[in-house]
């Protein structure tokens, strides 16, 4: 049975939302200022507050925020005085998930109660409350329709040899998906032998490659087996080979096409079978045509394609990554960092360019700093509020349209119902005449001289 707190100094009031609430068999308690709210709100635990936005100690947002530091999940609705419209966007900027404006129908309380607690129910069954994450593909999460798309494919390639290559910006786990390819085909009791082409110098890229002789070159005090040769029976990924040096690829190309090679150094040829999966984060088919690849090499390498998306266009999956990496270091470090509804907003909108890595860190970072339970905006690096400024900027401008839509018409409906006595509507909407008629005007409201509305 959801438990509700009801917020609200004025008896009258109180006493009808408490009557209403308890014969919809809700658990609710009650109290008649701020104060005493903040005070119950840290002994126990509430699904969900109702509470006025004007109060006797402690005023609607102090209640809010005391509710989110408490518990991030608890569901907060703002009762405001129409004349206070403003001061509901800043409610829910801050976090409260929706607001009631006075006069109110029980039948409007009653749905908006059950719209917030169906969500709540939604989010209880979200990854943030759960010991396992169900939308993962081994090491890889995410329940996007991309993402869905690359699992498929994994299935579908990884039951056989063919050589694979995987294209994404740098951070997007492209050696996850190869590791994922390799642990679900005939080879996964072999090795996977991983390469960074990018990370080795060219002069002892080939000798990791392919390995050397002993006395092959200075240093070379005994014989070594290159990665290929480790790789036999198994598989050989190439990471970041769009870095490979033109010489290389040309041994590379022959190391392919006929499955043997020799050490460096040597003169015997050595056979192996090996399954090749590379993966770039540059654009081939352009370093063909400035010269930096061979296309044939291309070919070869490229029998099956593999595209992971950014992060930018994946946000649905943020949140799902956002709960494993939270679990993760949390877990680590011994912690239990939450984050509010407001900064998985921002983190939501942040456009990642480093990507589920640069998440990764991020989400780390805020674990080892954070000196309370629930990380507000303002803990947030300066970078990741400026970054997702735009994004939410346009949200809350969308928010104030929709709440202005609301004012509109809701003043439109009252003024119809007093025939447009100004006095009279002033009054039910708790403002001052002068307010009522700058909003009419605002709102082109206006009554014309033959009786007529403007609207």
């Amino acid at each position: 049975m959801p438990k509700i707190l009801v917020v609200e100094d004025n008896p009258g009031m109180r006493k009808m939302l408490v009557q209403a609430l308890t014969e919809k068999n809700y658990d609710v308690a009650e109290v008649a200022d701020g104060l005493e709210a903040a005070n119950r709100i840290a002994a126990e635990a509430y699904d969900l507050i109702i509470t006025d936005l004007k109060l006797p100690g402690l005023d609607g947002l102090e209640v809010l925020k005391k509710a989110k530091e408490n518990n991030a999940n608890t569901i907060v609705i703002i009762i405001t005085a129409f004349g206070t419209v403003e001061n509901a966007v800043e409610a829910m900027r801050q976090g409260a998930y929706d607001y009631i404006l006075k006069p109110f129908s029980i039948k409007e309380v009653y749905l908006k109660i059950e719209k917030a607690l169906s969500q709540q129910s939604i989010i209880s069954e979200n990854i943030f409350l759960k010991e396992e994450i169900r939308s993962r593909f081994g090491r890889l999460i995410g329940s996007s329709a991309k993402m869905q798309e690359v699992y498929q494919l994994i299935e579908k390639v990884a039951k056989s040899s063919s050589p694979v290559l995987i294209l994404g910006e740098s951070g997007t786990g492209k050696e996850l998906v190869a590791r994922e390819i390799h642990e679900r085909g005939a080879r996964k009791d072999k090795s996977f032998v991983p390469v960074n082409c990018a990370a080795l110098a060219e002069g002892v890229l080939e000798s990791e490659l392919f390995g050397h002789e002993k006395g092959a070159f200075t240093g070379a005090v005994s014989q070594k087996k290159g990665r290929f040769e480790l790789a036999d029976n198994g598989t050989l990924f190439l990471d970041e080979i769009g870095d490979l040096p033109l010489n290389i690829q040309v041994k590379l190309l022959r190391a392919l096409q006929e499955q043997e090679f020799e050490r460096v150094g040597g003169t015997k040829s050595i056979k192996v079978d090996v399954r090749i999966i590379a993966a770039t984060n540059k654009d081939l088919k352009k370093a063909i045509e400035n010269g930096r690849f061979r296309e044939d090499l291309f070919y070869r390498i490229n029998v099956v394609p593999i595209s992971l998306p950014p992060l930018r266009n994946r946000r649905e999956d943020i949140s799902e990554l956002m709960a494993y990496f939270l679990q993760r270091y949390n877990k680590e470090l011994h912690k239990d960092i939450k984050l509010s509804a407001n900064t998985m907003g921002i983190l939501t909108a942040y456009n990642w360019h480093g990507n589920v890595r640069e998440l990764e860190n991020v989400i780390e970072r805020i674990v080892v700093l954070a000196d309370k339970a629930v990380v507000e905006p303002n803990d947030l690096p300066k970078e990741f509020v400026s970054g997702a400024s735009e994004a939410v900027s346009k949200q809350k401008g969308l928010l104030i349209s929709e709440i202005e839509a609301i004012e509109r018409e809701r003043i439109r409906g009252v003024l119809e119902q007093c025939n447009y006595n100004q006095t009279e509507a002033a009054s039910l909407l708790g403002l001052k005449r002068t307010s009522l008629q700058y909003k009419m005007k605002k709102y082109n409201l206006i009554k014309d001289e033959k009786g007529k509305k403007d609207v």
